[in-house]
């Protein structure tokens, strides 16, 4: 049994004083007692900075250490020891949305201690587009912020790594019972490219960019009528997008939805795929393929009527078609067990045309690499594929297209397909796959606005809590966008002008007085209105 000392000690390494409990524990056969270590921290400058053991103890257990974490900063309305000038437009509003989302309660039930710097990180990932966090300090000393203190590029990396697991799903599953009741949940995942060899996650992949790095794979759930992330999953480099479902609906269930509405598109079917969402009797809406020999099958029956007036949509501008399908997912005693399944099929001209001038250019391409000499040998089974090809001793080769090979092709140019147990009708099942861009859209805040392009991290234990934090940011970032969408914002203000428009409303504090704010003009006044936000007193 660990024995633990109540009085911790300390230890000088490399002129840091780092703060610890000793442990000693019997090992069977050994005449002596052998020694653990557990870190709480560091003392710096004459504080106490605890680290993520220090926080995960027990109350009373912390209350006997006698150790003293630093003290939160001063929140707007108590008194300022020297007089202060900060810009605090943009900052306030952070701070009311942040609340009424409810996200600054759960950062302080997951996160104590750290919230408040949680917090200033974000609310400085978003003002600051694409801007290094070791710039913190110069912002910091211009703005107020949650945190009211200087974070230095070592502090955010000692910050990232005190965030846990275990509080990160917790902050998830508080949020979702806030806001979360039934609505579909758009799942998509992007690669993000590292040049660190030290991330275990980080592996070699396909991405849409071709980026030649090592790489890892962000997997983001999205509501599609909150148009808020739920929660996301990190994942190694090389994992393709198919695998992830299994794992994602688990997610799901422990972090207490119960009602599975997932929207994906067709890089996730797979029959096994199918078979989970039915076994589990998830809601699902997924992008079908046409190279199946079933859609293959529904899209021949339905070919000589669906381009009849009856099937057209005008506002889709598609023409659409339904089929019932009986799907087979195990063996009952002996006996198959079905399940019904909706697969919708839809018709686009426009889409048939630019099929169709894609593959001749894809074809003219390959043909003019044979002719030129100019050969890809990665090409090697298309040129096989389109051409039978034939050399001459004293002459060019001569290259002819197989006959019949663009016509099988194009067939079925033009034709998509989703595949559904909930949504009967196929405009309305259209309407709601096309509406999960949210979680495309996202990712862009997230490598853009956010950072995430190239993730400055190079340890395992600290990519998590930055990937976290840059999360918090994109919820309030999605939300103005949202109620900018709504508010036809849009037509007067881009993004990042409205917050500039904010941004440089002052706020001061006098010793021995209360804080107040410097002037706000009309225009700031309608924007704190447009968000329902209480004006700045």
């Amino acid at each position: 049994m660990h024995n633990a000392s109540v009085k911790p000690k300390t230890q000088v390494i490399k002129g840091v004083t780092y703060v610890y409990q000793e442990f000693s524990y019997r090992v069977k056969g050994a005449k002596h007692p052998k020694h653990k270590r557990r870190y709480l921290g560091k003392h710096i400058d004459g504080q106490f900075i605890p680290n993520a053991s220090y926080w995960l103890l027990p109350e009373d257990e912390k209350a006997q250490l006698g150790l003293t974490p630093p003290v939160p900063a001063a929140s707007p309305g108590t008194h300022a020891a020297l007089a202060v000038r900060l810009f605090y437009g943009a900052t306030y509003l952070f701070d009311e949305l942040s609340a009424h989302l409810g996200v600054t309660a759960d950062l302080q039930v997951c996160f104590p201690g750290i919230w408040e710097q949680m917090l200033s990180v974000a609310w400085f990932l978003i003002l600051e587009e694409r801007t290094p966090l070791s710039r913190f300090p110069r912002w910091g000393k211009t703005h107020r912020h949650p945190y009211g203190k200087d974070i230095t590029s070592p502090r955010s990396s000692e910050l990232f790594g005190m965030i846990s697991e275990d509080a990160m799903q917790q902050f998830f599953s508080l949020q979702i019972k806030r806001r979360l009741e039934r609505e579909y949940l758009a799942y998509d995942s992007t690669s993000i490219c590292t040049f660190s060899k030290a991330l275990k996650l980080a592996r070699r992949g396909k991405n849409k960019e071709h980026d030649l790095l090592d790489q890892i794979h962000l997997a983001l759930v999205f509501g599609q009528e909150s148009r808020l992330p739920v929660c996301f999953r990190i994942l190694p480099g090389n994992i393709s997008d198919v695998s992830t479902v299994r794992n994602l609906v688990r997610s799901l269930v422990s972090l207490g939805i119960e009602k599975v509405h997932l929207v994906m598109d067709r890089s996730y079917y797979s029959e096994q795929n199918i078979n989970v969402l039915l076994q589990q009797r998830y809601k699902f809406l997924i992008g079908g393929k046409t190279s199946l020999n079933y859609v293959k099958d529904a899209v021949n029956e339905v070919r000589h009527c669906i381009g009849d007036f009856s099937h057209y949509h005008p506002q889709l501008d598609v023409y659409a078609a339904t089929k019932l399908l009986k799907w087979q997912i195990s063996q009952v005693n002996g006996e198959p067990e079905f399940r019904r399944v909706y697969l919708h099929l839809y018709y686009s001209e426009q889409r048939s045309t630019e099929d169709r001038r894609a593959l001749h250019q894809k074809v003219y391409k390959l043909k003019t690499e044979l002719e030129t000499g100019c050969r890809d040998a990665s090409h090697a089974n298309l040129y096989a594929h389109y051409f039978i090809i034939k050399a001459y001793p004293k002459r060019a080769i001569a290259v002819t297209l197989r006959k019949g090979v663009l016509e099988k092709e194009a067939q079925y140019f033009g034709y998509f397909a989703l595949m559904t147990n909930d949504v009967k009708n196929a405009a309305e099942a259209l309407r709601i796959y096309r509406a999960k861009d949210v979680a495309e859209k996202a990712f862009g805040n997230l490598k853009e606005r956010l950072g995430l392009r190239r993730p400055g991290v190079s340890s395992d234990a600290n990519l998590p809590g930055k990937i976290f934090v840059q999360y918090i940011a994109l919820i309030l970032c999605s939300y103005i966008q949202n109620i900018m969408r709504k508010q036809e914002l849009y037509q007067q203000y881009s993004y990042y002008s409205l917050l500039d428009e904010l941004d440089v409303i002052e706020y001061y504090e006098h010793a021995g007085t209360q804080g107040y704010f410097g002037e706000i003009t009309k225009k700031q006044q309608d924007m704190y209105r447009a968000f329902d936000v209480s004006m700045p007193k």
